[in-house]
């Protein structure tokens, strides 16, 4: 059966990156459409009824389950529902498959959330106007990144990669926010099968691929205050 393309609403951000670079490694073709976060497209109408939680990435399958359209929003989601669907990256045995679970929700949970606010107190808040530049939240998110780290190397000492010894969604997962760890303010140097690892994937075509769709795009908000008002302003 012909797979027509599916649609990625995507921005070039670590979270957006799982999707783009999962599409690659799966061989689907797809098109993009760009969710520009830092002009508000994630609170469109049209962006919401796919997304209901105004967050990207999304994705709409027009061949989903029983030949019906269907759209996915959760980068983890959209993972595991692309790794069902070819039946690759989801771990060879039922052993290995929880096993990758286990570490997709490690980064859904932990990883992803921490590093994101480590980027936010550490970079992020300083600049904005007024600056929030917040010792405690920036020692508290750096050091938990940092003891993530060191949890993701110890089992890296074990494993070729995150779930085991086979390439999987955990690795797709993981990978995007993992590469930004100089931002995160971290290091490496005690960190010897991490820094392997991410040299490893990073290196994968698909990888390539997936992390430079539109890389142009990718700015840095600290000099735009109007996207600073867009993404960190409350909202109802």
């Amino acid at each position: 059966m012909t797979q027509d393309p599916i649609d990625l609403y995507f921005w070039p951000t670590p979270n957006g990156w799982k999707a783009s670079i999962a599409l690659e490694e799966f061989g689907l073709p797809y098109r993009t459409h760009l969710v520009n976060i830092g002009a508000g497209d994630q609170f469109k109408p049209e962006f919401l009824a796919i997304s209901p939680n105004n967050r990207m990435p999304a994705i709409v399958d027009p061949n989903g389950p029983d030949g019906a359209p269907i759209s996915v929003f959760e980068s983890g989601a959209i993972l595991q529902y692309l790794a069902r669907k070819t039946g690759q990256f989801g771990g060879p045995t039922e052993r290995d498959r929880i096993a990758v679970d286990q570490w997709l929700m490690w980064q859904m949970g932990g990883l992803g959330p921490m590093a994101g606010q480590a980027h936010h107190f550490l970079k992020y808040a300083p600049a904005m106007d007024p600056p929030n530049d917040l010792p405690y939240a920036k020692d508290r998110y750096r050091s938990e990144v940092a003891r993530l780290y060191g949890v993701l190397d110890k089992q890296l000492e074990k494993h070729d990669y995150v779930a085991g010894d086979f390439y999987s969604i955990a690795d797709m997962a993981i990978w995007g926010w993992a590469s930004l760890w100089e931002g995160q303010q971290q290091t490496l140097d005690d960190k010897p099968n991490l820094a392997r690892w991410l040299a490893q994937v990073g290196a994968r075509p698909a990888v390539i691929a997936g992390r430079a769709l539109h890389a142009e795009k990718r700015g840095d908000f600290r000099k735009d205050k109007d996207a600073q008002n867009t993404l960190f302003s409350k909202r109802d």
